[in-house]
C-alpha cells in the first residue's frame, strides 16, 4: 500500500474543544476512506493554540520562529490537509486566519483541503461557504465539495442528529481520500538541498 499524510490544522481556543473533536473525527474518517482505496495514511494534527504568540509574532518581523516554522512544514508537506475553526462573529477565528496568512500564497497551491467549522448554533453554518471557501480558493487549493459544519445539537441533539453529522463526515472524508488519490505524494523540497556554490556567488552568478 502507498503512504500518504493527512494534517489537521485546528483553531481551537478551548482544552477539550469541539473544534479539535470534529477535526479528529474528520482525520479518522479520511484514514479510513483513504485505506478503502488502498492508501495507508497517517494524520499529524498542528494546533493552532500553541502558536498564537509564534503567529502574532511572525505578523510584525515577517519570520517564524522554529516553533511555528516547523508547523507550516508540516502543513505544506502533507498530502491532505483538515482545515477546522470555531466560527466567531459569522467568519473563521482570526487565529486561523492569521496561520493562512503567514503561509506563502504557492505553498497550498493544487493541495486537497477538507474543511470544517463548529459554532454555537447552526446560523453560521454558512460561513464555510462564504468565508473560508473563497480563502482556499485565493490560495488556488483543491477543496472537496462537502464541507462540515457542527453545531452544540449535532454533539448533544439525539442519535438522529448524531446520524446525520456521520453522514456529512463520511461523505466528506471520502471525497477528501478520492482527491489524495488522484494527486501524487506531496514532496517538501529542502531550499538547502543545491545551495549555490560560494564561487558562483563570488563571480555574481
Amino acid at each position: 500500500m502507498s503512504t500518504r499524510t493527512l494534517v489537521v490544522v485546528s483553531a481551537g481556543l478551548s482544552v477539550p474543544s469541539s473544534t479539535r473533536l470534529l477535526a479528529d473525527r474528520l482525520a479518522q474518517a479520511g484514514i479510513e476512506a483513504l485505506a478503502t482505496r488502498g492508501i495507508d495514511a497517517t494524520a499529524e494534527v498542528v494546533e493552532l493554540r500553541a502558536h498564537a504568540r509564534d503567529l502574532a509574532d511572525n505578523l510584525v518581523t515577517g519570520f517564524p520562529n522554529t516553533s511555528l516554522r516547523a508547523a507550516i512544514d508540516t502543513v505544506v508537506g502533507a498530502d491532505g490537509l483538515i482545515a477546522v475553526t470555531p466560527i466567531f462573529s459569522a467568519s473563521y477565528s482570526g487565529l486561523f486566519k492569521t496561520f493562512f496568512d503567514v503561509l506563502d500564497r504557492e505553498s497550498l497551491t493544487g493541495k486537497p483541503v477538507l474543511l470544517g467549522a463548529t459554532a454555537g448554533t447552526a446560523r453560521h453554518s454558512l460561513a464555510l461557504e462564504h468565508g473560508m471557501r473563497p480563502l482556499f480558493a485565493y490560495l488556488r487549493a483543491v477543496v472537496a465539495p462537502t464541507a462540515v459544519f457542527a453545531a452544540s445539537e449535532d454533539w448533544a441533539g439525539g442519535d438522529a442528529t448524531g446520524a446525520a453529522l456521520s453522514e456529512r463526515i463520511r461523505r466528506a472524508a471520502g471525497e477528501l481520500a478520492d482527491l489524495v488519490a488522484q494527486r501524487p505524494r506531496a514532496l517538501t523540497a529542502d531550499p538547502f538541498d543545491n545551495p549555490t556554490p560560494f564561487e558562483a556567488l563570488l563571480a555574481g552568478q
